[in-house]
Formats: structure tokens, sequence, C-alpha cells
């Protein structure tokens, strides 16, 4: 069965110095786990314990996995979460376009809906101790790509808003 999953970091890129999720902290992790239907809530110190379900996993699937939230948890262990069979909807859908698309461009297409806010604001959050809202923001993400992923499934296609906001419909085979 699945796992679905999204980062938010304590800090920015531009606090790190430039483009090194590596650098970044974690403040939480969300994770919503097809085989038991529930999401499950990570921060800094849980790490162990999501590496444990992300192993458990058949599959792992998330939105830029490969270029920031991997990275990001792989700072805290040793183990290569890159081996783990995974689909990273960002990658797939840049292959068949030749270019990236954001997460909030493929929802607001495809579902209706997109994101509540966006990582800079889950780390101002983080800067005022808010973690309540940083865990409802991630859960959202992570449903939001849970949805888009199993509209895929479903229909062999997701769609996008280009830079003319034109509705684009891109075949999926995930």
């Amino acid at each position: 069965m699945p796992v679905f999953f999204d980062v938010e970091t304590q800090n920015s890129f531009q606090e790190v110095g430039g483009h090194y999720p590596e650098r970044l902290r974690i403040s939480v992790v969300v994770t919503y786990n097809t085989a038991d239907q529930a999401f499950h809530r990570y921060t800094e110190a849980d790490i162990p314990a999501l590496v444990r379900e992300l192993q458990a996993a058949d599959l792992v699937v998330g939105f830029n996995l490969y270029g920031f939230d991997y990275p990001v948890v792989m700072r805290y262990t040793d183990v290569d979460l890159t081996k783990l069979p995974t689909v990273d909807m960002m990658v797939e859908l840049q292959k068949q376009l030749g270019f990236r698309v954001g997460l909030d461009a493929v929802a607001s297409a495809t579902l209706g809906t997109g994101k509540s806010a966006d990582g800079l604001q889950a780390v101002r959050w983080w800067k005022e101790g808010r973690l309540e809202e940083i865990f409802t923001y991630c859960e959202q993400d992570v449903d939001v790509t849970r949805r888009v992923y199993e509209f895929g499934r479903q229909n062999r296609y997701v769609q996008y808003y280009d830079r003319q906001f034109r509705r684009q419909r891109v075949p999926v085979a995930w």
C-alpha cells in the first residue's frame, strides 16, 4: 500500500546559503498511509519512526521527493531513501512536459482545489511557534498529493495551468 508524504522545514533556502535541501532542518513531516488510511505526524525527533514507515511501504508517493523531501530527511538517517520504490509526481510530469510544474498548478487544474499556503509561510509559522498550523497545512498538502495521484491512476492523466492560465492535460502512467 502506498505511503504519501511531505516535509516542512524550520528554515528557508535563503537561510542556508542557496538551494541545498540537505542543509534544511525539519519542522514537521506528515504521511498518509493507505494501509491504515490515516495521517501520521512527525517532528524532527521522530525521524527514525518516519524512516521505518517509509521503508515498510510498498510505494512512496510525493511531489518533488528526489529534489527536496528525500534530501531533507536523509540529513537525519543513513538510509538511502532514493532506493525506495517511489513515484515522484513532479519528476514524472517533468519527463512528459520538459519543464517543472508545481503541485498547486496541477492540483487546482485537476481537482479544482489548490494548496492552502506555501513552504515559506510554514517557515514563518515555525518561527512563531505555530506547530499546529504547520501540521494542518502539511496534512492538506499530503491529501492534495494523494488525490492528484489517485486521479491520475484512475484517469491516466492530470491537468495543470500553463503560464497563460490555460488548462493543459498530461498523460500519466503511475
